[in-house]
């Protein structure tokens, strides 16, 4: 084998990889494919480097790595041997670099099942008129924003807690929202989390188990049907009447139960203080717990906001979820929860355990950002803008789709239903939209219960007043 080993091994000056590299993953290879069997010595580097026409250092250095990964055994004054238990086929060798065939990579059924969900939609490329769920960013004040990353990077090697929940975010959150929201809540009841998302699969995790039962609205949100199932949920749709989600005479009790009361997702629905009511003593009734998420309940256009679920005083316990990638910008990736003061402990732990946590940084960022007044002040000249553009959308359709659709008008919120319920199915009207450069989501992707009910979701935050006339007059070519 001595004077066959070289005749294995082929190294090329010209290529992109150092001859070290080179020779240290084909010795690798050989070994683990078996050409090279154990207990088998190798020439010696001397030997090995005159026969390769390499230096000594690039043998010796290779045999080295390869022994420190566990491939060969080394001794003082002895050639090295190849160590057993290495080869991925000890019975026969391989052909190396010739079987190309992909290995089958199992993965769970959960994973399986992800191929076939409709949520969340993906759309290639920039966004397009009228994706909804997008701020403006282009409103956006990055060069504020700038120098507080910047001040806040500069703090980061000095700063003392490493709580995964800075506390001056925590201060500055629940000052705005006990003001803004009617929440009530000490700082240290917040959570801070990498998106809304992330925060509604934390509590699904800590709130039921499998096989529980949880309330979804529907039509609803669908990330919150997909956290609340991949925790082992049964997800039960519950239609929807004037006033929100409708209890009914329903005979099954949920452990859990996720609402937007705000601005329900997808009708932008404001659910009134009597159901609000209703819910919270049904959910005290049952010992159910509320997941309220609060996604854009910073704009509203109409009157003030209705104050939060959360803050209503009732025994029922409701979990509040919130966001800022709605109010300032998709990609800073910051969200948060209000949990009972109870329940803080076993949150923060799940919360590592789940790897669910902001980049500091960013936290102490935003918690200048809101403390400075710049969040506020953001946020109402966002809120005036939203509005105008809700207006324009709602001329620009009703000029160019005629009665084609019905459209719910949202007091608040980024985005409409049209419904459109005499016209082909939405899902087909939405994949031609696409092909022509408008993207508007399929109602029927957001229902949880047998209903023929048919709609488009229609974003008007993110663009602005040629933008919204050009995707309208292509939506009406379309659905005339």
């Amino acid at each position: 084998m001595d004077d066959l080993l070289p005749g294995l091994i082929k190294l090329s000056p010209d290529g992109d990889e150092t001859l070290l590299g080179q020779l240290t993953k084909q010795l690798r290879s050989l070994i683990t494919s078996g050409r090279l069997a154990p207990a088998q010595r190798l020439p010696s580097s001397r030997d090995l480097a005159r026969s390769l026409s390499v230096g000594r250092n690039t043998v010796s250095f290779a045999i080295e790595q390869l022994a420190a990964e566990g491939y060969l055994k080394t001794s003082p004054g002895r050639r090295a041997v190849v160590s057993t238990g290495v080869s991925l086929d000890a019975r026969k060798p391989q052909r190396i670099e010739t079987d190309r065939r992909p290995v089958e990579l199992r993965v769970s059924p959960w994973a399986r099942s992800l191929r076939n969900a409709s949520w969340p939609p993906i759309y290639r490329g920039r966004p397009r008129p009228f994706q909804p769920g997008l701020a403006d960013e282009r409103e956006f004040p990055h060069d504020i924003w700038a120098r507080c990353l910047r001040r806040a990077a500069r703090s980061a090697p000095v700063r003392g807690d490493r709580s995964h929940n800075c506390a001056a975010l925590q201060e500055a959150l629940q000052q705005h929202l006990a003001e803004h929201r009617g929440v009530k809540a000490t700082p240290g009841q917040i959570i801070i989390v990498p998106s809304a998302q992330a925060g509604i699969a934390l509590i699904a995790k800590v709130m039921i188990g499998a096989g529980d039962l949880a309330w979804i609205e529907s039509p609803g949100y669908g990330g919150a049907f997909a956290a609340l199932q991949s925790a082992g949920a049964v997800v039960a749709g519950v239609p929807l009447d004037d006033f929100g989600m409708a209890l009914g005479e329903r005979k099954d009790i949920p452990r859990l139960i996720f609402v937007t009361p705000s601005h329900q997702y997808p009708t932008g629905r404001l659910m009134p203080a009597g159901r609000r009511l209703e819910l919270l003593r049904f959910a005290a009734s049952v010992r159910a717990s509320i997941i309220e998420d609060d996604y854009d309940s910073e704009f509203h256009y109409e009157a003030r906001p209705v104050s939060a679920l959360q803050g209503m005083g009732l025994s029922a316990t409701v979990l509040y979820a919130g966001t800022f990638s709605k109010s300032m910008f998709a990609d800073i990736r910051i969200g948060y929860i209000i949990v009972p003061e109870r329940l803080i402990e076993i949150f923060e732990l799940a919360q590592r355990h789940m790897g669910l946590s902001a980049v500091i940084p960013i936290q102490d960022a935003l918690a200048e950002f809101i403390r400075n007044g710049m969040y506020l002040a953001h946020v109402r000249k966002m809120t005036r803008l939203y509005k105008e553009r809700r207006d324009k959308m709602l001329k620009a359709l009703a000029s160019e789709t005629g009665d084609r659709l019905s459209i719910e008008i949202p007091a608040g919120g980024m985005q409409l239903l049209a419904r459109c319920d005499a016209l082909a199915r939405d899902d087909q009207l939405s994949a031609r939209l696409l092909e022509a450069g408008v993207v508007a989501r399929p109602l029927s992707s957001m229902v949880f219960h047998k209903t023929k009910a048919q709609g488009l979701f229609l974003g008007f935050a993110a663009w602005n007043d040629v933008e919204i006339e050009r995707a309208a007059r292509i939506l009406g070519r379309i659905v005339r």
